[in-house]
C-alpha cells in the first residue's frame, strides 16, 4: 500500500513539474482562418489596440484594469462575448435567492478591485466577508482555526456571487471613459502573418497593410464581423476557442471527482467558513449573507448523480451527517486525553475559546437548486505568442479545494496590465512576444505553484491509509499551534505570493 502512494505522488509531481518548463521567445504559430483573403471592404472593419475574446470576470476584471492605468486609459478595446447580459446593466434584487456560484475572494482581489474602482460596486450589493475559518478531518484526528487577526489582517475573505462580481465590473467598465465595444457574438477563427520587417509602421498605413504586414491579428466572428487588433487576449474559459486557435498545448489530468454546489438556509446567520476533507473529497459551507451559505461538496461522479437526484430531506440529512458526526468523530481539543500523541507540537501555549473546535450550524432548508460539474487540472504549456496571450481559466484550471481559480485570474489580469503599460511607456509593440513573455514570466511560477499545493492536498486527502492519517493529523496540529506557520499559510492564502513555510 505505502509503495502505491508513493508511485501515485511521485508521478503526479513529475508531471506538474512539465507544467512549468521553460518557454521560448520564439514568435507563435502562423494561424489558418477559412477567410484569410478577405482582406477587403476595410469600412465594415474595425480596427483595435486590443480584443478581449471573453467577458467574463477575469475579462471585465482586465478591461477594468486598463481603464484605471494612466497609459492605458486611452487603448481601444472590444470585448467578444455572446453573453446577451453585457449589452445593459444588470440589477440584482436583494430579496432573490443567492445564487449557489460563488468565489471566494481573496485580500488580494479585493486590493486589486478597490485599485480599479470596482469593489465598491460590490459593498453596493450582496457579499459576505469572513475572519475565521475551521478546517478538519473526517478521522477526527486533527483541525486547525484559522483567524485573520493570526496574521494581523482584518479579513480572511470575502464570499461574493459570480454574477455580482460580473455585474460590478460591468458597471464599472461602463462608467470610465475606456473606448471600448462589445460584439455579443462568438470568435470563429484568427489570423496572424509574420512580421515584415522591411515595413514603417505610420499612421498612414490601411489595416490591411499592417495585417499582411504581422501588424495586426483578424478576428473572425460568427456573426459576420471582423476585427483587427494589436493583441487578442483569450479571457474565454476552460475551453477557450483563442487556446485552440492559435495552437497552445495543454498540460492536465481529470480528477474522477465531481462538485456537487447549492445554497443551503440556516436558523442562524453564518459568519465562518468550514472546510471538512472526507474519503470523497472536501465538502465546504461559506457564508453568503444573513442565514444562507453556500455548499461545494467534492465527490466521485456516481454518488454527485445520487445526491443531485434525491430528495430535498434525505438531502439535508445527508449533508449535515457530512458535517458533523458523519464518517468519524468531532476532534477534540486534547485529542487522546492525557496521551495526546501531538502534545510535543502545543507546547505551552495558551489557547482562547477561538481556537476550540466548533460545530458548523446545521443547515434546515435547500433554498437553490443543487448543481454538478466535473473538476479537473489543465495548465497551458505557455501564456503567450505573437499578438495572442491567455489569461484566467483560459491558461489555468485548478481544483476548487481553496477557492484560488479566480482569483488566480485576477492576478493574471492585473499583471497583464502592468506589462502593457511598461510597453507603452517605452514604445513597445503591445502585440510583440517579447514583451508578453514578461508576463509569463510573472504569472506561470505563481500559478504552477498554487496549482502543485491544491494538487497536492487533492492527492493527500484521497487515499485512506493510517499512517498517512497520522501525518495529516500532524500536518493540522502543526498549523493550528506553530504560529509562524499558521501566519505563512494565511498570507500565501490571502495572495501574497509566498511559499507556506517559516518566514
Amino acid at each position: 500500500m505505502k509503495r502505491i502512494v508513493a508511485r501515485k505522488f511521485v508521478s503526479n509531481a513529475y508531471r506538474l513539474r512539465n507544467l512549468w518548463r521553460p518557454f521560448s521567445n520564439d514568435a507563435g504559430p502562423i494561424l489558418s482562418s477559412s477567410n484569410a483573403g478577405n482582406l477587403g471592404k476595410e469600412s465594415e472593419d474595425q480596427q483595435y489596440d486590443i480584443a478581449i475574446v471573453g467577458g467574463g470576470m477575469v475579462g471585465l476584471a482586465f478591461a477594468c484594469s486598463l481603464a484605471s492605468g494612466p497609459l492605458t486609459k486611452h487603448l481601444n478595446v472590444a470585448i467578444i462575448d455572446s453573453n446577451p447580459a453585457l449589452g445593459r446593466k444588470h440589477f440584482i434584487k436583494k430579496e432573490d435567492i443567492p445564487d449557489p456560484r460563488v468565489s471566494t475572494v481573496t485580500p488580494a482581489t479585493i486590493s486589486f478591485f478597490k485599485d480599479i474602482g470596482a469593489w465598491h460596486y460590490v459593498e453596493q450589493q450582496r457579499h459576505a466577508y469572513f475572519d475565521k475559518m475551521q478546517v478538519w478531518d473526517y478521522t477526527g484526528l486533527g483541525y486547525t482555526k484559522y483567524n485573520a487577526r493570526d496574521a494581523d489582517k482584518e479579513v480572511l475573505g470575502c464570499v461574493v456571487e459570480n454574477k455580482v462580481l460580473l455585474s460590478s465590473l460591468l458597471t464599472r467598465t461602463q462608467d470610465t471613459d475606456l473606448k471600448k465595444k462589445i460584439y455579443p457574438s462568438r470568435l470563429t477563427s484568427m489570423l496572424i502573418l509574420p512580421n515584415s520587417s522591411s515595413l514603417e509602421v505610420d499612421s498612414t498605413l490601411s489595416v490591411s497593410a499592417l495585417f499582411t504586414h504581422g501588424r495586426l491579428a483578424k478576428l473572425e466572428l460568427e456573426d459576420g464581423n471582423s476585427l483587427y487588433a494589436k493583441l487578442v487576449v483569450g479571457a474565454d474559459g476552460g475551453k477557450s476557442q483563442v487556446r485552440e486557435l492559435a495552437g497552445f498545448r495543454t498540460t492536465g489530468w481529470n480528477y474522477s471527482q465531481n462538485a456537487i454546489i447549492c445554497t443551503v438556509e440556516h436558523t442562524v446567520e453564518n459568519h465562518c467558513a468550514w472546510q471538512r476533507f472526507l474519503p470523497a473529497g472536501p465538502i465546504a459551507l461559506l457564508p453568503i449573507c444573513d442565514k444562507f451559505s453556500n455548499i461545494v461538496w467534492t465527490m466521485n461522479p456516481k454518488e454527485s448523480s445520487e445526491f443531485k437526484s434525491m430528495s430535498e430531506d434525505d438531502f439535508l440529512k445527508a449533508l449535515n451527517y457530512a458535517l458533523d458526526y458523519g464518517y468519524g468523530p468531532h476532534p477534540t481539543s486534547s485529542l487522546l486525553g492525557n496521551a495526546d500523541i501531538f502534545s510535543w507540537l502545543k507546547g505551552d501555549v495558551s489557547r482562547s475559546a477561538n481556537d476550540y473546535f466548533e460545530i458548523p450550524p446545521k443547515v434546515v432548508k435547500l433554498a437553490s437548486e443543487r448543481m454538478a460539474f466535473p473538476l479537473s487540472l489543465r495548465h497551458a504549456n505557455d501564456y503567450a505568442s505573437k499578438r495572442v496571450v491567455l489569461i484566467g481559466d483560459a491558461a489555468h484550471t485548478v481544483h476548487p479545494l481553496a477557492g484560488q481559480g479566480v482569483n488566480l485570474g485576477f492576478g493574471d489580469a492585473s499583471t497583464l496590465s502592468s506589462v502593457i503599460s511598461e510597453g507603452i511607456a517605452v514604445g513597445t509593440d503591445i502585440g510583440e512576444v517579447s514583451l508578453l513573455k514578461k508576463y509569463e514570466a510573472d504569472r506561470k511560477p505563481a500559478n504552477v505553484m498554487m496549482m502543485a499545493v491544491l494538487d497536492g492536498f487533492q492527492k493527500a486527502y484521497s487515499v485512506d491509509f493510517g499512517p498517512l492519517n497520522i501525518l495529516r493529523a500532524a500536518a493540522f496540529h502543526g498549523a493550528h499551534y506553530i504560529s509562524p506557520l499558521k501566519k505563512s499559510i494565511i498570507s500565501y492564502a490571502s495572495g501574497e505570493q509566498r511559499l507556506p513555510v517559516f518566514s
